[in-house]
């Protein structure tokens, strides 16, 4: 199974999210990726670093890239981190695909870039991955 988690930025909440579910399932393949590029090629940002890092999640070798419709075909499922990563990542579904594209969690994960609130996000984030680990695992053996 291979996923992806996808964010605005890629440097808080999609590395965050890869980070969590690679400590859950090690076994996937998981990558993240933002849908702007302004943050290619950088590290996760240093303040959600360190509150993965108290949480025993290494994001230090994690780098941004910017999400594109080739990942349609590379993926079996998408996870965006909220609504409005959802309709961009839509906006570039090739014509015909039907890789699944879905919600992290019941609600939009708030962007701790802009609210400062790295362990709420961090929080929001350890929960809606083992759901995603039971959907996940659902999906592998039905």
């Amino acid at each position: 199974m291979r996923v992806i988690f996808v964010c605005l930025g890629n440097i808080c909440r999609s590395p965050a999210a890869e980070g969590v579910m690679r400590n859950l399932a090690p076994d996937l393949t998981l990558d993240s990726a933002g849908t702007g590029g302004w943050h290619v090629g950088d590290a996760p940002y240093q303040p959600m670093q360190m509150a993965a890092r108290l949480r025993g999640i290494d994001l230090s070798g994690l780098r941004a890239r910017q999400f594109t419709s080739d990942d349609f075909a590379q993926f079996d499922l998408i996870i965006a981190m909220d609504r409005q990563n959802k309709a961009d990542i839509e906006r570039q579904r090739p014509a015909g695909n039907a890789t699944p594209v879905r919600l992290m969690a019941d609600t939009d994960v708030p962007d701790p870039y802009y609210t400062r609130d790295f362990d709420g996000a961090l929080d929001i984030i350890a929960v809606a991955a083992t759901r995603l680990l039971a959907d996940i695992s659902q999906m592998r053996d039905p």
